[in-house]
């Protein structure tokens, strides 16, 4: 019997088995295949989605947009000003009003379960474009690049740098146990990932053959690693205030070339972006004079070396967002 996501909201990694994460990752790997030679599949034609952007992106924003008129879909951009949603209506109210408009609903934004009673109120399939606990759109790309890159998913040992409690550690170790791989988040004990969900990821992975890792040690955790990922050090939404104390904890899992060293040869280095690995952006430059670092999260030399995938990551969010809009409304 064929895999049927139909009429199914994209909320989190959780909420799917590995045989419809594989499913979803196969159907994107054939919309690549098609965009790349050209060929049209406008199967959506008729069908239109709504973009609710609390949380400005780049890459969501137009993976989201291409990836609908790719599909025939009429698709409307809502920004922070662009809805009334909590100020002057009820999110429950929106999201109903949404639901007779729109055949599909995304939301960027910050909680939870604000992506949840979208889907809980609209009737419509609704897609999480990040929250501040999960960003399963980005959580297929990751693992479409890696398959791309090394052949497999399964058993690839795969090492996230950081603030591991953020929406990329927790999504990365959720997606990891589901599909085999062997996670390690490699963080200060601080900003190691909640308890519960590291229980969770840990009898998923024992169910798939993967592991769930915690370490302080850089060394220990980069040893062999097949997959070097990492994210900013401060996420979007929190103040400027937090910078100072990031940096004193974080500064030591900066992605460089001893760790790239450490890990297996031909690894991979991965970032979700956007990335602070120069001072040519504001924050970037602003940073740089008032601590005194011109490299974040990873070194320039790594970024813009060979073993850096990110571009590739990057587009492959356009492919993958279209194969769950598709699965979801088809």
């Amino acid at each position: 019997m064929g895999i049927s996501l139909s009429g199914r909201s994209f909320l989190k990694m959780l909420d799917f088995t590995p045989t419809e994460i594989r499913y979803l990752l196969d159907l994107s790997r054939n919309f690549k295949d098609m965009k790349r030679a050209g060929i049209p599949h406008r199967y959506l034609e008729g069908k239109n989605a709504v973009l609710i952007f609390e949380k400005t992106s780049t890459r969501t924003r137009c993976s989201f947009e291409v990836a609908g008129h790719d599909l025939g879909m009429g698709v409307t951009y809502l920004d922070p000003a662009g809805s009334q949603m909590g100020n002057k209506e009820s999110l429950a109210d929106t999201a109903r009003v949404l639901g007779r408009m729109f055949d599909g609903i995304e939301y960027r934004g910050y909680k939870q379960a604000t992506v949840e009673a979208l889907a809980k109120y609209s009737g419509v399939p609704v897609w999480n474009g990040l929250t501040d606990e999960f960003h399963p759109t980005q959580m297929l790309a990751d693992m479409l690049t890696i398959e791309e890159k090394l052949g497999r998913l399964k058993g690839v040992r795969f090492t996230f740098m950081g603030d591991a409690r953020n929406n990329m550690g927790n999504s990365l170790m959720v997606v990891c146990a589901k599909l085999g791989l062997h996670f390690t988040a490699c963080a200060p004990r601080e900003l190691f990932p909640d308890a519960g969900l590291v229980e969770t990821c840990r009898k998923l992975a024992a169910e798939s053959g993967g592991s769930v890792t915690l370490t302080e040690d850089v060394e220990e955790g980069t040893r062999g690693a097949d997959v070097i990922y990492t994210d900013i050090w401060v996420s979007m939404g929190e103040p400027e205030s937090v910078w100072s104390e990031r940096i004193r904890l974080l500064k030591k899992y900066q992605v460089n070339a001893a760790v790239m060293s450490n890990a297996a040869p031909g690894a991979l280095f991965m970032h979700c972006l956007p990335s602070f690995h120069d001072t040519k952006t504001t924050i970037g430059a602003k940073i740089a004079e008032k601590f005194g670092i011109s490299e974040m999260e990873v070194t320039d030399e790594v970024f813009e070396g060979p073993q850096s995938v990110v571009f590739d990551e990057a587009e492959n969010r356009m492919h993958t967002i279209k194969a769950v809009m598709y699965a979801t409304l088809k």
